[in-house]
C-alpha cells in the first residue's frame, strides 16, 4: 500500500527532519533541537524514537498510512553522517559517495545521501541553475583531439599553490598523464606530450589555452601568431599535430570540468595518505590516481578504433621534444649558450667549425647536444653543464664592479686633465 500524505504534513515533516538530522550528526544537542522546533524534551524523545523505528516516515502523522518499508536503518544514517563529519569533511558529494561504496560498502542512492547531508547542514543545498548551452559533440575516435591544461590550486592545503598539468582525450575523457609542478611551463608540457606520443602514438590535434608557452600573441586579446611558433608549437608542428588555441574558458569546458574534479578530489586523497611533498604526490598521481580516475570517469568512445598513429622510425623524438636554438661558432670552435661556453671538439667532418651555423638542442633531461646538419658534433651531460657556466653570479658582480671602477677612473682622469688646463 502506497503512503499518501497531505502537503502541510510533508512540509512540516521536512522541517522536523532537517533539525533531527542535525541532531543525529552531532551538530546540535537534542534539547537544542527541541527548542528550535518549539516542543518539549519529552515530545522530542518521542519523535526521536519514531525516527529510529520508522525512519523519515515516522515524522509524518501516524494516523494516515503505514511507513515506507524502504526506509534505511538509523544506524546507517548515523554512520553516513559521522563518516562525513569526522573523516571526509572536505570531500565533494560525488567523491564521498564513491568512498561510501568502495571503502565502507554502504549501498544507498546518491540522491538519498545528498539529501541527508544537506538536511544535516554538512553540505550546502544544491542550487538550481539555468539551462546550460549545448555541449560540443565529442570526437568519435580516441587520438583525434587531446586537451591540455594547468590548474593552480593549494593541493597540500598549506597555503602554497602549485600547478597540476594534465593531458586528456576528448573522445573518452581518459586522463593520459598528470604532473604536479611549481608552475606550468614549456618543459612540463613537452614532457607530458612526449610521454603520450611514446605510449600511444602521434595524435591529430591538441587543444589548449593561449598561455605564452603555447602561443605567441602580438597583443592581448587578439588572435595568436601563426608564423612565430613557441617551442611547444614547433614540436607539435614537427610531429604533424595541429595546435588549436582556445579563446575562452567556456570553450575549454571539458578541461575546466576536469580541473574542478581534480581540485575536489586530489587534496583530500593527499591528506588521507599523509602526502606533503611534490615527489610523493607525483608518484601517487601516476601510479594510483590515474587508474582510479579513469575507472571512475572514462567513458566508451563513440566509435571503436584509434586515430593514433605509430611514431616513424626515422623520427627522433629527442630532437623534437627539446629546446632548439641556432648559434654561430666562434673562431676558437666554441659557442655561447645560456651564459655558458661550449667547446666543440675535433671532428672528421671539418678541420674547424668557425663561422658555421649549428643547432643547439637542450633536452628534457638537462643535457645539451650540438648538431651540424644531421651530425652530432657535441654532447654535454647535465653534471658537466652545472660546472661549465661562463658567467657565475659572483663573476657577473665582479665584472660589473670592474666596469664601474674603470668608468670612475676615466671620469676622474678627465676631470684632472681639465683642471690642469684651467690652471695653465
Amino acid at each position: 500500500m502506497q503512503a499518501y500524505y497531505p502537503q502541510p504534513a510533508l512540509e512540516r515533516a521536512m522541517k522536523v527532519q532537517e533539525v533531527i538530522l542535525r541532531a543525529i550528526s552531532g551538530q546540535i544537542h537534542w534539547f537544542e533541537a527541541a527548542e528550535i522546533l518549539g516542543i518539549s524534551d519529552r515530545q522530542m524523545r518521542r519523535w526521536k524514537w519514531r525516527y529510529e523505528k520508522h525512519g523519515y516516515d515516522g515524522l509524518y502523522d501516524r494516523r494516515r498510512k503505514l511507513p515506507s518499508p524502504k526506509r534505511p536503518p538509523l544506524e546507517t544514517v548515523e554512520k553516513v553522517l559521522r563518516l562525513y563529519r569526522e573523516k571526509y569533511f572536505d570531500f565533494n558529494m560525488s567523491h564521498f559517495y564513491d568512498k561510501l561504496k568502495k571503502e565502507h560498502n554502504i549501498r544507498l542512492s546518491y540522491n538519498w545521501v545528498r539529501l541527508a547531508l544537506e538536511g544535516a547542514g554538512l553540505i550546502e543545498k544544491r542550487q538550481r541553475h539555468d539551462p546550460h548551452r549545448k555541449r560540443r559533440a565529442r570526437k568519435p575516435l580516441i587520438g583525434m583531439m587531446l586537451h591540455m591544461d594547468g590548474s593552480p590550486h593549494d593541493w597540500f592545503s598549506n597555503g602554497t599553490e602549485y600547478d597540476i598539468v594534465t593531458i586528456l582525450d576528448d573522445a573518452n575523457s581518459e586522463l593520459y598523464d598528470i604532473a604536479l609542478v611549481d608552475e606550468e611551463d614549456s618543459h612540463t608540457c613537452m614532457e607530458l606530450i612526449r610521454n603520450v606520443v611514446e605510449k600511444k602514438g602521434i595524435f591529430c590535434s591538441l587543444y589548449s589555452d593561449r598561455a605564452s608557452h603555447f602561443f605567441l600573441t602580438k597583443k592581448a586579446g587578439e588572435e595568436v601568431s601563426k608564423d612565430n611558433l613557441t617551442q611547444v608549437g614547433r614540436a607539435l608542428q614537427e610531429i604533424g599535430s595541429q595546435h588549436i588555441p582556445s579563446y575562452s574558458p567556456q570553450a575549454r569546458g571539458r578541461s575546466e570540468r576536469l580541473n574542478q574534479t581534480l581540485q575536489g578530489r586530489i587534496p583530500q586523497e593527499l591528506r588521507l595518505r599523509g602526502i606533503k611533498t611534490k615527489e610523493e604526490a607525483n608518484k601517487y598521481l601516476r601510479t594510483e590516481y590515474l587508474k582510479e580516475h579513469n575507472r571512475r570517469f572514462a567513458i566508451k568512445p563513440e566509435n571503436t578504433g584509434s586515430a593514433f598513429i605509430p611514431v616513424p622510425k626515422t623520427m627522433d623524438l629527442d630532437k623534437i621534444f627539446c629546446f632548439k636554438h641556432e648559434r654561430a661558432v666562434n673562431n676558437d670552435n666554441t659557442i655561447s649558450y645560456n651564459h655558458r661556453i661550449l667547446q666543440i671538439g675535433p671532428s672528421e667532418l671539418r678541420v674547424s667549425f668557425a663561422k658555421c651555423r649549428v643547432m643547439v638542442y637542450e633536452h628534457l633531461d638537462g643535457s645539451i647536444t650540438i648538431g651540424y646538419g644531421p651530425h652530432m658534433i657535441g654532447y654535454y651531460p647535465p653534471k658537466d653543464l652545472s660546472t661549465n657556466s661562463h658567467y657565475s653570479q659572483k663573476e657577473k658582480v665582479a665584472k660589473r664592479k670592474r666596469t664601474t671602477t674603470n668608468i670612475n677612473q676615466k671620469r676622474t682622469h678627465h676631470l684632472l686633465e681639465k683642471a690642469d688646463i684651467l690652471t695653465i
